[in-house]
């Protein structure tokens, strides 16, 4: 249903005019008011639902393949890097700044960006280079310590701030941009723009042909798969039942792949800025006397004097116990000052539920915290969009969230396998799947017209993947249509 590229009338091909419906009642004529109600939206929504199946489900597979592949990526990143992300249990830690001197000494080259201390027992500390020669600008390289020995475990190309290592973030950038970079994105975001389209138009068509019988039988019907069936009936019937399960989940994917894409994401960004919805961040401004010192991300933030003797920088350990003092729990990542006036930034990390996301920003002259944000004070929509996004990554929920997105991923890509094979089949004589019949928007009242067009305006400016294409469908519809009106003249003229 979601990826249908075509749906019948009936399930073995267009209804003509007097031909029973599915049910087996005679379709009724036209009054003279003509079609009212579904029947006149109907071949609309069919109309509109092939050409984004077959234009655009190319394009839902790959995602689909390739969300399947990351969905596995999470646990199978803790399982080919257990070296570098799990020790001995030792007795006890050993400061933080040690740590980060062990770091520097096994990889002096680049700056120090970030550090995320041992979040639970037996993990390792990462120590986050950037400016790192050979490591990608947009990736820092992690240098992974033992926090009870000290002994560096190796260092890896980490990605993003769920932390991604090679493994994952290879199979990251070929589900977001199959490694095309930025021009790559626009596969995603209109996949992502057209899926909650099809899948939409999928269910009102699918649900829309259970029109008789008690309730317990027509929501039976619809959500469940006719055994008894056979041939392309059976497969329309395993098609819409498991489009019907899947829908929910498929609008999920739909939306939280909007809000960072390229051009739909920016939208959607603007808009919450304009409703003071944007997500807030800590300040990491320093005023006062102590607004020349600062540390730099070169120094090994173990704690250094200024002349006299004034303290230029309290060291790691005792920012992180600052903000453990403000009530942030592991984990955590520090980010050191980038320059005079500037403080160190300690946010939480944690992205499964319940989450973490407090920040705090600290003095690094006195060791005092300048400023905090509560991710309970974040807008509801700065809250809905950081789950939404976690979700669609597998992180809220740990493995169950994983285990729900891959059987998403495979339910999308039947739905897509199923609705080629429909398409094949409905075709006659050996001729590939015909499409609906066209001249359906005529038999739509005008003034219905005119509100969807409103509708299909404002979706095409926020969404331009969706309305771009759309424009696209309508020419090639047009072509189409006046090709076939010249064939159909040169037959008549033929004849005469």
């Amino acid at each position: 249903m979601s990826a249908e590229p075509v749906a019948a009338d009936t399930e073995d091909g267009p209804q003509r005019p007097g031909a029973p419906q599915p049910d087996g009642a005679p379709r009724t004529s036209d009054s003279a008011a003509g079609p009212r109600g579904w029947s006149v939206l109907r071949p609309l929504v069919l109309r509109l639902h092939f050409y984004a199946g077959v234009l655009v489900a190319p394009f839902l597979l790959v995602a689909a393949v390739t969300g399947l592949l990351y969905a596995g990526s999470i646990q199978a990143e803790k399982i080919v890097y257990d070296h570098e992300l799990r020790v001995p249990v030792g007795k006890g830690e050993l400061p933080l700044s040690q740590q980060i001197a062990a770091a520097r000494k096994a990889h002096p080259e680049g700056e120090i960006g970030a550090i995320r201390p041992s979040s639970e027992a037996g993990a390792t500390t990462r120590v986050l280079l950037s400016g790192v020669k050979g490591v990608d600008p947009e990736h820092k390289l992690a240098v992974f310590v033992d926090p009870y020995t000290g002994k560096v475990r190796g260092a890896l190309e980490q990605y993003g701030t769920s932390g991604a290592l090679p493994l994952r973030t290879w199979i990251d950038d070929l589900h977001r941009n199959l490694h095309l970079g930025d021009s790559g994105r626009l596969y995603s975001e209109l996949a992502a723009s057209w899926l909650w389209v099809i899948t939409g138009g999928g269910l009102v068509l699918w649900i829309a042909r259970r029109r008789k019988g008690s309730v317990r039988r027509r929501l039976r019907a619809t959500a469940l798969p006719d055994r008894s069936a056979t041939g392309r009936r059976r497969m329309m019937s395993f098609h819409g039942s498991v489009g019907v399960w899947a829908a929910l989940g498929l609008f999920f994917l739909s939306a939280t792949g909007l809000t960072w894409s390229t051009y739909a994401g920016a939208n959607v960004t603007d808009l919450r800025a304009s409703l003071g919805q944007a997500t807030p961040a800590v300040s990491s401004a320093v005023g006062g006397e102590h607004a020349g010192h600062g540390s730099m991300r070169g120094m090994d933030m173990g704690g250094s004097s200024g002349k006299g003797g004034e303290s230029a920088d309290v060291g790691v350990d005792a920012v992180l116990k600052a903000a453990r003092a403000e009530g942030l729990g592991n984990p955590v990542e520090i980010v050191p000052p980038t320059g005079p006036g500037t403080a160190y930034t300690v946010s939480q990390i944690q992205r499964s539920w319940p989450e973490k996301q407090d920040a705090a920003a600290v003095d690094p002259a006195t060791g005092q915290v300048t400023d905090v944000v509560r991710f309970a004070d974040h807008p509801l929509l700065a809250k809905l969009s950081r789950w939404g996004i976690d979700a669609h990554m597998g992180s809220l929920f740990g493995l169950p969230n994983q285990i729900a997105l891959a059987a998403l991923a495979l339910a999308l890509i039947f739905l897509i396998v199923w609705g080629y094979r429909m398409w094949w089949r409905r075709g006659r004589a050996g001729a590939f799947g015909r499409p609906i019949p066209r001249g359906a928007w005529r038999q739509v009242p005008s003034y219905v017209l005119a509100v969807l067009t409103v509708v299909v305006a404002v979706l095409g400016y926020y969404l331009p993947l969706l309305g771009l294409p759309l424009i696209g469908f309508l020419l090639i519809d047009l072509a189409l249509g006046r090709l076939a009106d010249r064939r159909g003249k040169r037959s008549e003229t033929a004849g005469a």
